[in-house]
């Protein structure tokens, strides 16, 4: 199909590194591409195998995680990418213990396999490679956990066991603070029938939980720690991997600490979670409506590569917000025609592209109001930029194609069976 109103953004900028907050899978690992079972599956890794894509990338399948480097497939068994995509950091059954190994994407070579006490998944993993576990899997950003008293998480790396713990609670790992002496976790209350959370931060020294700072660097009062009993949709790193910014929607009668502190009424239904890795401080950005009115997977959000723009979209109302990550305020909003379907969301200098059903619009942030659509062939299922800005990644039904970002022409396309996602990039930027 030919795009409509076509043009060109120029392109100067890297590509966004997007995290989500856990990428938990499991599948059936090999030294080079996994086995697949059936004729049907074969024969489509057969044809995958033939294309050559440009760079190398990392997906989601329905039972793994996968590496696409030029014409090799791998998937990964239970498995977590670094956020700059340069290692995976896998884990699999050994008997009645756990391996856990690395795998560098850029060429594929794996580390030795260690050995850990009983069975693990891993939920969380640092730039250099410290992984949490948990002894059953949870999500800190899909769905609650199960009741329980007691949270077992390890954290281990490469060399071995560096703590283990015995959380009083119900806990689910979030990422670890810029030193590695502190993991962020979601505390689910009441522990035993959890319907609401808020973000605490456990010293693993001594293995305590205890509360965040707020912006001001001042340690929150007893009694106002946020509970949030929302969706939490889409975390996003900033390119410097100093705060982790997440997406919350639909939170009724939701007040933020600072609601808390002053004794103001608060009700909002939509916001960023601001979280300062090293100076461990949270901050809440409000959305204003319609954010946070319609379903939580019409909202996506993305981050400028240089780190200074944050911005939220609602397919459903067609609402875009500009989120000024120095000043943490909405500097603006803008309409563009509504959509339908999951959002996905990426950016460069110059562009914003969001993806829903099978259109993706792109909209010139050099000149607000300018945008184009073009649409693909399937629902999108993720946008993810080359570093050099010259190739938009789409993932499709069982399939990932590239694409001319200002054009829409397809480029080229490789099948990857049972597609859940595009992850992000993989190797050195």
């Amino acid at each position: 199909m030919e795009p409509r109103r076509v043009w060109r953004c120029h392109r100067s900028m890297l590509a966004t590194t997007r995290i989500s907050r856990r990428t938990l899978l499991t599948v059936l690992t090999g030294a080079g591409t996994a086995a697949l079972v059936g004729c049907d599956r074969a024969r489509h890794r057969n044809q995958a195998r033939a294309v050559t894509i440009p760079d190398p990338l990392l997906v989601e399948v329905d039972d793994g995680l996968g590496l696409l480097r030029g014409a090799d497939r791998q998937t990964i068994p239970g498995s977590l990418a670094t956020a700059d995509g340069r290692a995976i950091y896998a884990t699999a059954p050994e008997g009645a213990d756990t391996a856990l190994w690395r795998i560098d994407t850029a060429t594929g070579g794996t580390s030795t396999r260690v050995k850990l006490p009983g069975r693990w998944v891993p939920q969380a993993v640092s730039a250099n490679g410290t992984v949490a576990l948990t002894s059953n899997e949870v999500s800190a950003t899909k769905g609650r956990p199960e009741g329980r008293d007691v949270t077992p998480v390890l954290i281990a790396d490469v060399t071995g066991v560096r703590h283990r713990l015995q959380l009083r609670g119900n806990f689910v790992p979030e990422t670890f603070t810029a030193d590695l002496a502190g993991l962020f976790v979601l505390e689910w209350l009441p522990a035993t029938a959890p319907d609401r959370y808020r973000v605490r931060v456990v010293d693993l020294a001594t293995g305590t939980p205890g509360p965040l700072h707020t912006r001001a660097k001042a340690p929150v009062p007893p009694g106002a720690e946020e509970e949030m009993r929302g969706d939490g949709r889409q975390a996003v790193l900033s390119p410097d991997r100093t705060t982790l910014y997440t997406l919350y929607t639909h939170q009724p009668d939701h007040q933020h600490t600072r609601d808390l502190v002053s004794g103001r009424p608060g009700n909002v239904h939509a916001f960023v979670h601001t979280l300062h890795l090293s100076e461990r401080w949270a901050y809440c950005i409000d959305l204003p409506h319609p954010f946070g009115a319609a379903a939580a997977i019409g909202h996506a959000m993305t981050i400028s590569p240089d780190g200074g723009r944050l911005f939220v979209a609602d397919v459903t109302s067609g609402t875009i917000a500009e989120i000024d990550t120095a000043e943490l305020t909405v500097r603006r909003t803008d309409t563009q025609p509504r959509g339908v379907g999951t959002a996905h969301a990426a950016a460069d200098g110059d562009c914003l592209f969001i993806g829903a059903g099978t259109v993706v619009r792109t909209t010139d942030l050099r000149r607000p109001g300018r945008a184009a659509e073009w649409r693909v062939s399937e629902p999108v299922s993720g946008l993810v930029l080359s570093r050099d800005g010259s190739r938009l990644y789409v993932g499709q039904n069982d399939g990932v194609s590239w694409h001319d970002p200002g054009t829409g022409t397809e480029l080229g396309r490789v099948a990857v069976p049972r597609l859940v996602g595009v992850h992000g990039l993989a190797g050195p930027a």
